[in-house]
């Protein structure tokens, strides 16, 4: 499924961003919004947001915004300290 948005001239034109960085700057605020809200899990967020783990994570921080951290965080971490 792909989801196109439709966003009013007028809105779009209001938006504070160079045009060329308006796209990706909304998915990010999207991505951060769902997660947020619970709706998004991290790693889908940051594949909406084309953000890294790291990436992802650190501008959470910046941000206040507290991670959900489950059991599907802790096996990826595990995985990962074992080097799989």
């Amino acid at each position: 499924m792909n989801i196109e948005l439709q966003i009013p001239d007028t809105v779009a034109q209001a938006i504070r961003l160079p045009e060329e960085r308006i796209v990706r700057e909304l998915l990010v605020e999207l991505a951060i919004a769902l997660y947020t809200q619970g709706l998004l899990s991290f790693g889908k967020a940051r594949e909406l947001a084309g953000m890294g783990k790291y990436e992802f994570g650190r501008l959470l921080g910046e941000r206040d915004i507290a991670r959900h951290y489950g059991w599907e965080e802790l096996e990826d971490d595990l995985a990962y300290a074992r080097g799989e």
